[in-house]
């Protein structure tokens, strides 16, 4: 019997609603030569700006037990690559900002000996990471990201679209705060420090909302609960910077400085 595309996909979205354990491997797998995408690692912290040696970005925070969703877009940079191997992911999450687990979705963009390299992940950190099999990513694509949180079954469900193709997973997290919502540029870590930050110019994330025991609201409107990340080197020196939130209080871009030490 043939088997059509839409069945296909509907099968290979089916496969992953299961515990991260044993996720199938017809669906995803679990190697590939990035880091992980790890909780934020503060350098300091003063009011409600934050440098961190992973992370920039924005992140909102509420009483635990609040977040239910996140959500936000945005477009897959062109990699400046030269002859070395550098790292760079762009997610959206729950979790992760003032707690242990990330439960989040994105994009991968490394160079690998000098060649760009796209890819989309998930995952519900401590677990290790899942590329997500048959996803094509590459520069200039909008991608569509979301993390929701199911009160009545307890599930995190992390799904992401780019054009025609799209994929979801779920899953129950233990001990998952749910206290905190982000769009993140990242700098993947291996061996307890940040891998080097691969070249990405500039990222633009658009329509960025979350939820907290309500209706999704933008990025802005959570005032002092509201945090913008700069992520930098070991020495205190800007790596990644976001700009301000745009006029909708959601938009935001992120601008490459430095791969680092």
């Amino acid at each position: 019997m043939r088997v059509s595309r839409a069945m296909r996909a509907w099968f290979f979205a089916a496969l992953c609603l299961v515990t991260v354990g044993g996720i199938s491997a017809d669906a995803a797998s679990t190697a590939h030569a990035s880091g992980r995408h790890t909780p934020i690692i503060i350098r300091h912290i003063r009011e409600r700006t934050v440098s961190s040696t992973n992370w920039s970005g924005y992140a909102v925070t509420g009483a635990t037990g609040s977040v239910q969703d996140v959500s936000g877009s945005w477009t897959v940079p062109s990699l400046r690559c030269d002859s070395g191997t550098e790292y760079s992911a762009f997610w959206v999450g729950i979790d992760g900002f003032n707690s242990r687990t990330v439960e989040q979705i994105g994009v991968e963009a490394d160079c690998q000996n000098g060649s760009p390299a796209y890819y989309a992940w998930f995952e519900f950190f401590p677990h290790p990471f899942v590329t997500i099999n048959h996803f094509t990513v590459q520069p200039g694509d909008v991608i569509t990201a979301q993390v929701h949180y199911d009160t009545k079954t307890r599930q995190f469900t992390v799904s992401i679209q780019n054009g025609t193709q799209s994929f979801s997973a779920s899953t129950k997290v233990n001990r998952a705060e749910r206290s905190s919502a982000e769009w993140i540029t990242e700098a993947p870590a291996a061996g307890g420090g940040a891998l080097p930050l691969a070249n990405f110019g500039t990222v633009s994330y658009n329509n960025d909302t979350a939820a907290m025991n309500g209706a999704p609201a933008p990025i802005g409107a959570f005032g002092v609960n509201t945090y913008e990340i700069t992520m930098v080197d070991e020495n205190g020196n800007p790596k990644a910077i976001p700009s301000a939130l745009g006029t909708d209080n959601s938009a935001f871009s992120v601008q490459w400085l430095s791969a680092g030490p």
